[in-house]
């Protein structure tokens, strides 16, 4: 959550003008810290290019390459993954890299490859890749084993500076993706792009950087996908073909250049060892899965317990209440206002009755106050960042002046976990760490300030990026700690690779228009290209005011986003689902309820993330690489193995073309079967949506949250076709899953000629508490001659209107359908 000067000065006048003076002060003594302590912009420095290949040397998995000017050093860590970095030169064999980034302890199984020498190069052979190392210049290319390229040198590597560069050569019609939070159309070529999270407060579309960067790169060419990441949690840029239109160029700032290629073909497999590289997000509770109310802020009690009343009266379905800061005791983080919440446990423990949860924020900054108990604490433990002169970093925030813990030091990040026990004993069921890049009014944290950095000792401009990367793992770590039998989300505003091991995400402080709705579906696609499963947009948009006919549509859309949250800031009109009167209270209420009937798919695809790194919410080139046109297709999206959503995103729009690739796809409304070019119809009420041929879609009843939960019968939707589904399902809150408490089910379709064969297998002890099945076949043009349940007959109701065929059993294992 960030601030416009308008709410600023809101919330200054209730400290007394305090914050909106500290911030114009800090903008002044941060001149005097970047003058002390930064080194200031760098002069234009000369390339050194790496320069010609002399000599190498294999070992083990490694090749040591020594070159004119320094050192390339490349790891085969996997058939289709190889790791390369450059070092100065006379550099020996080096250690692994020390990274945030990677999940620890990560262990690819070894790739056998071999090694052709030859008088112009060297070529490393694995079963998957094929890499060229070019030896005048020194050139590093990537191919598939079929000898098509993948990514080739463009401008070579050298180092520049305190830093270091990578060059790539790109094609024409070559797709790039990823690259963390990003205010651009989804296909970023053409872009160039800063690597520094920013307090961007509230973004307009094309304002880069803001809160999340992450260097992790995805390209599709030809149908053929490939990755890069590049390692280095310093201020870097990448350069997507806008100086040259042929050529990608990486450039850091400072450190090391340690960059991951990664060669899958496609892009779930290069999500899939991306996320085995970096770790993949943990299974979420249900209930996070549902509706989430917010607003900056809910206060006092009494406007919170209205807000659940609201929504029970209304019969809306909600999961999830926020506190932001307004909850706080004069902003100071872990505490509550003892005025505006004279009892915490006993409005959560009311709230929970009714079946809600809570999640409050959590900042980084702690006030310097003396008698407030993290502050004296923190200063007893010596967490507390230090300027280079050994004085405490002081940079006000809401609460006033604060000190900010060093997330980099394994004691300070114990510590701070530590400090959710009293929150997680009051009842509070998640925590949401904003203002954590670190966002300090009027500035940044001084560039040589330093941090522990394991031990290692680092300054500030060098690790900037993981920050907020560390903040989340130190929340999550303390929270898993306290309560190990729970799933506790931790929400997150910036972070690092790897952040998904932590938290989920939420794109920041968007505003309430159509361009920045439409935006938030590409941000939202290449985070999850980034390894960042679980992500969404504030809903209704978090500054300026929202209407009626934005609201709906917008949650129309967010309904079928990972994080499905609306939230809205000080001094803007209210945006709940009932803000704006009929028609749109019932159009989000409807959507809302579409939400809960889906649970059962959404939480199947969060597993598929959890256990894959495959993205909830996915472009359509992810599932068609071979269909050029669907690369740069950023208003419909996949949602799960098989639904596609077109939202509307234009005002006043009631008609929308839908792109519909590969093979035939159900209207979800209607059953109809179409496949490419179709006119949707999309009044106020109606979101173009629609479901792949050959899946099994399992969906739920109603619910008013995600604990009236099971139902007497899960629904299947078929769509007739050929394809395969999946559904996973667990007790959706506790940890017994690890220890194999599951069950999952596979549905395979399969249609020849006039009859649809459907076949279930399920695995796990797990037993989710329904024993019958209504199962709707959709796309049939009459009423079928026969359907047999494993081979007995059944009795079937046919609706002519939609072309469905319903049919109520019980445990089964093969249906088939002769039309």
């Amino acid at each position: 959550m960030s601030f416009s000067l308008k709410q600023l000065l809101a919330v200054g006048r209730s400290l007394g003008f305090g914050v909106a003076a500290a911030r114009v002060g800090y903008a002044i003594r941060n001149r005097v810290y970047n003058a002390r302590f930064s080194r200031g912009p760098l002069p234009a420095l000369e390339e050194q290019p790496l320069g010609d290949l002399l000599s190498f040397q294999a070992d083990g998995q490694a090749v040591h390459l020594t070159c004119s000017n320094g050192i390339l050093h490349l790891e085969i860590l996997a058939a289709d993954l190889v790791r390369f970095r450059l070092l100065p030169a006379g550099s020996g064999l080096p250690e692994p890299p020390f990274s945030y980034a990677l999940q620890p302890e990560v262990q690819c199984p070894p790739a056998p490859f071999a090694l052709e020498e030859r008088s112009d190069s060297l070529t490393i052979r694995t079963e998957t890749l094929i890499c060229r190392i070019d030896r005048s210049p020194c050139r590093l290319s990537f191919f598939d084993a079929q000898g098509q390229p993948l990514s080739e040198d463009g401008g070579g590597l050298g180092f520049q500076g305190e830093g270091a560069f990578c060059t790539r050569r790109l094609v024409d019609g070559e797709a790039l993706y990823g690259t963390g939070e990003r205010t651009f159309d989804l296909d970023l070529r053409g872009r160039k792009l800063e690597i520094w999270n920013r307090d961007a407060q509230t973004y307009a579309p094309g304002v880069d950087p803001i809160h999340l960067c992450i260097p992790m790169l995805v390209g599709l060419r030809q149908g053929r996908a490939y990755g890069f990441f590049f390692d280095n949690p310093g201020r870097a840029r990448l350069d997507l073909g806008q100086a040259r239109q042929d050529e990608l160029r990486y450039q850091a700032g400072t450190g090391q250049l340690c960059a991951y290629f990664f060669g899958g073909g496609t892009i779930p497999a290069v999500m899939e060892r991306y996320t085995q590289l970096t770790g993949r997000m943990p299974l979420p509770p249900r209930w996070m899965l549902g509706y989430h109310q917010s607003r900056w802020s809910y206060y006092p009690e009494a406007e919170v317990r209205e807000i659940a009343e609201q929504f029970r009266r209304r019969r809306i379905p909600c999961d999830v209440l926020h506190l932001d800061i307004h909850y706080l005791d004069g902003y100071r983080v872990f505490t509550w206002d003892p005025e505006r919440f004279p009892d915490p446990p006993q409005m959560l423990a009311d709230l929970r009755q009714q079946g809600f949860r809570v999640i409050t924020i959590i900042d980084p900054g702690v006030k310097a106050e003396a008698g407030y108990r993290v502050h004296d604490e923190g200063l007893a433990r010596d967490v507390f960042c230090k300027l280079p002169d050994g004085t405490l970093f002081k940079a006000p925030v809401w609460p006033g002046q604060c000190y900010f813990p060093d997330f980099t030091d394994p004691q300070v990040r114990a510590w701070w976990g530590d400090l959710y026990r009293t929150e997680l004993d009051a009842g509070v069921a998640g925590f949401w760490n904003d203002m954590n890049e670190p966002a300090v009014f009027g500035g940044e944290m001084p560039h040589r300030l330093p941090h522990s950095y394991e031990g290692r000792g680092g300054i500030h401009g060098e690790v900037h990026n993981i920050y907020g990367l560390q903040m989340a793992r130190a929340s999550a770590e303390g929270v898993n700690r306290l309560r190990p039998n729970e799933r506790v989300p931790v929400i997150s505003r910036s972070g690092y690779a790897g952040l998904q091991r932590y938290a989920l995400v939420w794109t920041g402080d968007n505003h309430s228009t159509w361009a920045q709705f439409q935006m938030g579906i590409s941000m939202c696609l290449n985070l999850g290209l980034s390894g960042l499963a679980f992500c969404g947009p504030d809903i209704g948009g978090f500054a300026s005011d929202c209407n009626g006919e934005l609201l709906a549509r917008w949650t129309q859309a967010g309904a079928l986003t990972p994080f499905f949250r609306n939230h809205s800031a000080l001094g803007t009109c209210r945006q709940e689902p009932w803000a704006f009167g009929e028609p749109y209270e019932s159009i989000c209420r409807r959507w809302i309820e579409l939400r809960y009937e889906l649970l059962p798919a959404i939480y199947t695809a969060a597993w598929q993330a959890a256990q894959t790194g495959l993205p909830m919410m996915r472009p359509l080139a992810l599932a068609y690489p071979q269909d050029r046109r669907t690369y740069s297709l950023d208003d419909q999206y996949l949602f799960g193995d098989t639904l596609l959503a077109a939202p509307v995103c234009q005002p006043g729009q009631r008609q929308r073309q839908v792109y519909l690739p590969g093979d035939a796809w159900y209207d979800f409304w209607t059953g109809e079967r179409f496949r490419g070019e179709v006119t949707a119809d999309a009044p106020l009420e109606h979101m173009p949506l629609y479901a792949r041929a050959g899946s099994v879609l399992p969906m739920g009843p109603v619910v008013q949250h995600s604990d009236e939960w099971p139902p007497e019968a899960l629904r299947l939707r078929v769509y007739p076709g050929s394809g395969e589904s999946w559904l996973y399902e667990d007790d959706g809150h506790s940890m017994a899953f690890q220890s194999g408490d599951f069950q999952i089910t596979r549905f395979a379709c399969e249609s020849t000629g006039g009859s649809l064969v459907v076949r279930r297998e399920v695995e796990g002890p797990f037993r989710p508490g329904y024993s019958q099945f209504e199962i709707e076949i959709y796309g049939l043009e009459a009423a079928p001659q026969s359907v047999r349940v494993d081979s007995s007959p059944v009795q079937t109701a046919f609706e002519p209107e939609t072309g469905t065929a319903r049919l109520d059993v019980g445990q089964w294992a093969r249906i088939e359908v002769v039309r």
